[in-house]
């Protein structure tokens, strides 16, 4: 196989997207492309046997019906820049391989998230995990921004002061907050990241996290843009129904009642209304 060279991908390489107010993502390597996909599924040698269409409709076979190997040829290395509490959260995805920065050897920057004054929202009563529609009075999200800031002052005060004493750094680190910014390499095969896309991008991910995905998104889409295409297709623009939904979906198709009820029937009327909307 011929080393793949992209140069739409070779265009954005290395180059910095911003992403909230000090974060950022890198794509600052890349291994395989569509190329490498369609080479590996046919154990091939050589280009140029088959066509640009058969390639498309090879990729859309294999993602459409789950054959995940070919896809783990394709390799990104992306840099990037977060809030501890979002790096947190990223690191749940324990098929990639990453290396951050230590605050045991290293000082830490002076550099927290602080959000927007439209992100402040209020917890919402029907979701455990996720923020409420309701607007916060302006005053209050002040309140929320300068409480936030406070803290965030106070705690890098003490932290260089316990530095400046000469305390172990790894002692010293242990009250800074989780909006401070930390930084790793995270290298992940296509297959896993799409996974991590498809879960990261959706409306009901953390607002946080869902920039940075779509920050890769963008980057990654570069590299192999026929297998995005069928992600976008099959994964991302796609609704799964359990084999009592596929039942009710029949019976509904049949102007009969779908049999559900409760959460059940909560359920499939949400896939439902989100398959209109695709």
């Amino acid at each position: 196989m011929a080393h793949c060279i992209v140069p739409e991908a070779e265009a954005v390489l290395d180059k910095e997207i911003p992403v909230l107010d000090k974060g950022f993502v890198r794509m600052v390597d890349y291994m395989g492309s569509d190329d490498r996909i369609v080479q590996s599924a046919r154990v091939s040698y050589g280009e140029g046997t088959k066509s640009y269409r058969q390639d498309r409709g090879l990729i859309d076979y294999l993602l459409r019906n789950d054959h995940t190997s070919p896809f783990e040829q394709v390799v990104f290395t992306f840099h990037c820049k977060m809030p501890i509490f979002i790096a947190r959260q990223w690191v749940r995805h324990r098929t990639a391989r990453l290396n951050e920065i230590s605050g045991r050897y290293s000082v830490m920057k002076n550099e927290f998230y602080i959000p927007s004054a439209g992100d402040i929202s209020f917890q919402s009563e029907d979701n455990k995990q996720g923020r409420s529609e309701e607007e916060v009075p302006a005053a209050l999200r002040q309140e929320v921004l300068d409480i936030i800031s406070r803290n965030c002052r106070e705690a890098y005060e003490s932290y260089e002061g316990l530095i400046d004493k000469g305390i172990a750094r790894e002692l010293a680190r242990i009250n800074l907050p989780l909006n401070l910014y930390t930084e790793w390499y995270w290298q992940i095969d296509l297959h896993n990241l799409f996974h991590f896309l498809r879960l990261r991008l959706d409306g009901h991910a953390q607002k946080e996290i869902r920039v940075y995905a779509e920050a890769m998104y963008g980057l990654a889409s570069k590299v192999c843009p026929l297998a995005f295409e069928s992600f976008n297709q099959h994964k991302r623009g796609g609704v799964a129904f359990s084999a009592a939904e596929l039942e009710a979906l029949q019976r509904k198709l049949n102007g009969e009642d779908p049999g559900l009820s409760g959460r059940d029937l909560m359920r499939f009327e949400a896939k439902i209304n989100e398959g209109r909307q695709l």
